[in-house]
């Protein structure tokens, strides 16, 4: 069973991460941008909190004492994680959703050309096709050939891709820090310190410069708590896909949120893409698809 159960647990974390970035956009202009941001980590504390416990009693093992280097890896992925959330909702408010989570998935482009500037990991040729493929994606769903990289819905796009890559290098250096617990629990036990921290981090840098935003957050429960479930169903999802297959492949399957994301960008939002925007939507799911199985 297990050797099939992947598909439809990676096909729900994308459809589920659609579900809460739609959330978090309809949010975004109540609370603004930062305020959106916070109800991903707010209230997905206490579901990722429940998952952990769920893990925990169902694998009946006692999760590893964490050691300094697992804090600092994990407030890399944290810090970056925020930053990057709130691009990508600003990204979408610039453009449209589809664009916005387009550009994103940018995140696995930019990761092999970090990999060769910071630990001399060698591009291949199938990682090279996929970076020109990329680029060419976001050529096309820029507003123009020679604004394609300095239009400020591309810079704001890519630096979210950007920092969702070292996210993702901070919590993936945090998980190889704890040895001797099953995979799972070590990726929920992750995850429910990194939601805590980046409500820390977050809730606690706007109670001091900007106290009306939580405020406003508190009061938006009902929609908020819809956002922070689905927000740690995806990445519950994410993790247990994970744990079965290689990454590789789920990142793969994993492409499939594009196609969500288009959708809602039509069906709730009432946005259009542009024929050369398909294209360059289509090419940069090829690049990342490259380079994601090449790796």
């Amino acid at each position: 069973m297990a050797s099939w159960l992947w598909i439809p647990v990676t096909v729900w974390a994308a459809f589920a991460q659609t579900v809460r970035n739609a959330a978090q956009r309809h949010l975004s202009a109540e609370l603004g941008t930062l305020g959106a941001t916070l109800v991903r980590f707010l209230y997905g504390v206490p579901f990722a909190a429940a998952w952990f416990f769920l893990v925990k009693a169902w694998s009946g093992a006692a999760v590893p004492s964490p050691a300094g280097a697992f804090f600092g890896w994990v407030l890399l992925g944290c810090v970056t994680q925020i930053a990057a959330t709130a691009l990508l909702l600003r990204t979408m408010r610039e453009r449209n959703f589809a664009l916005g989570v387009a550009y994103s998935k940018t995140e696995v482009l930019q990761v092999a050309v970090f990999g060769l500037a910071f630990l001399g990991d060698p591009i291949t040729p199938p990682a090279a096709l996929a970076v020109a493929t990329g680029s060419a994606g976001v050529f096309l769903l820029s507003p123009g050939w020679r604004s394609a990289f300095s239009s400020k819905t591309a810079f704001l796009g890519l630096a979210c891709g950007g920092l969702f890559a070292l996210s993702a290098v901070g919590y993936r250096g945090a998980t190889l820090t704890l040895h001797g617990a099953p995979f799972a629990l070590v990726a929920a036990y992750t995850l429910l310190v990194a939601q805590v921290l980046q409500t820390l981090l977050l809730g606690g840098g706007l109670l001091v410069k900007n106290r009306a935003v939580v405020v406003r957050v508190l009061r938006a429960w009902r929609v908020s708590l819809f956002a922070g479930f689905m927000g740690a169903a995806a990445s519950a999802g994410w993790f247990t896909a994970f744990a079965i297959e290689p990454v590789a492949h789920v990142r793969t399957l994993g492409l499939i949120e594009l196609v969500f994301s288009y959708l809602v960008s039509r069906r709730l939002f009432s946005e259009k893409l542009s024929a050369p925007e398909l294209a360059g939507m289509a090419l940069l799911a090829l690049g990342v698809a490259v380079i994601t199985v090449a790796r």
